[in-house]
């Protein structure tokens, strides 16, 4: 993707259970589901973050990995403190956590679990959230700068 204030952005596209920091211009874009994304900016360093978590919490069977919100979070966090940030610098926005997943019959709502623990976490870890748009029952296409900090959403409607 280019854009007329890109043009010479680095683009990464982030899987379900990953994370990626640049520092500099980057456009890095997710798709999300019942998942959710945080996105953390430091505005001195010009550093910017994503991570794209399925579940909130890993149970302590495998590896951690950033398929967990409590692992995604904290390695997120030290992923931007290596490129230079301060924890007191950043700051977060949340995006995702809708409710697709209809299969379960409602009894497990995945979408605002992951939400919540993105709250606790971030204000745990004194990093303010500046903006969110999470919930609802539609998917999103977000596009983040990592130089700016800007993101762009685009709901996304479910398929029959």
């Amino acid at each position: 993707m280019q854009t007329n204030n890109t043009k010479d952005a680095t683009n990464h596209y982030l899987y379900p259970g990953m994370l990626f920091a640049h520092n500099g211009q980057c456009v890095i874009t997710t798709i999300l589901g019942s998942c959710v994304a945080v996105c953390l900016w430091d505005a001195t360093k010009l550093v910017g973050g994503m991570n794209h978590y399925l579940l909130p919490l890993w149970n302590g069977d495998g590896l951690p990995t950033p398929r967990y919100g409590n692992v995604a979070i904290p390695m997120l966090i030290e992923r931007m403190r290596l490129l230079g940030s301060r924890r007191e610098s950043l700051k977060a926005k949340v995006f995702g956590g809708a409710n697709v997943l209809e299969s379960l019959g409602g009894l497990i709502d995945v979408g605002e679990r992951n939400i919540a623990l993105a709250e606790d976490m971030l204000r745990s870890e004194r990093i303010t959230v500046v903006s969110s748009d999470t919930g609802g029952n539609q998917g999103r296409k977000i596009l983040f700068m990592t130089d700016t900090g800007d993101v762009f959403v685009k709901k996304v409607e479910k398929r029959p």
